[in-house]
């Protein structure tokens, strides 16, 4: 179980294999200048065996899964309140544990809402164990996020052929708001915050 302090604690993405598939990483590590975003975001899964549903995707613990129960692809849907920037999707997967129930290849879709989703990232899985980093930036240096109402999870394929996925947990992540207002700098520490505005 992992506090909102770990959460956020500085560190670099999990490394990917050749060809591009994600392998995981141990530890949930993501830069200090982002922060979970999805914390009061609506979530809904497109099928779920009974006690397996979305609350065991956000109950930090590692030892609960989400497990779908229908046809592929399975789908976690988390809508926001209002449109906001997201970075990075973390999810974390197990193979040594759930085998052919892990998700090997995944699409990240984001819009306004159901009816304008758009493909904005495919990845394949390698057998992973531990938290997968997708990052959402674009090719282009400057598209760091992206601006969207709604992001969707699509499993489209699972490890050894199997039908239906676990995946243990998923956070959200965006860039965390410059507390000064009209300030071109990005304090981060408490002290730079304390002094930066005259009082």
């Amino acid at each position: 179980m992992e506090s909102d302090g770990d959460e956020e604690a500085a560190a670099t993405p999990a490394a990917a294999p050749a060809a591009g598939r994600l392998k995981g990483s141990p530890e949930l590590t993501v830069d200090a200048d982002m922060r979970e975003m999805a914390k009061t975001a609506a979530w809904s899964v497109s099928s779920c065996k009974a006690g397996n549903g979305v609350a065991a995707l956000r109950d930090d613990n590692l030892d609960t899964h989400w497990q779908s129960d229908g046809a592929q692809p399975h789908l976690v849907n988390i809508q926001f309140q209002k449109k906001v920037q997201l970075q990075l999707v973390v999810l974390y997967v197990d193979f040594k544990h759930d085998e052919s129930y892990t998700p090997s290849k995944i699409s990240i879709r984001a819009g306004d809402g159901f009816h304008n989703l758009k493909e904005i990232k495919t990845v394949e899985l390698a057998k992973p164990v531990g938290w997968v980093h997708i990052s959402l930036s674009g090719a282009d240096p400057r598209e760091t996020f992206i601006h969207t109402f709604m992001l969707q999870i699509a499993v489209l394929a699972n490890h050894l052929n199997g039908r239906d996925t676990h995946i243990r947990q998923i956070k959200i992540f965006g860039p965390r708001p410059n507390p000064v207002p009209h300030q071109p700098f990005h304090f981060i520490s408490r002290e730079f915050i304390t002094y930066s505005t005259i009082r």
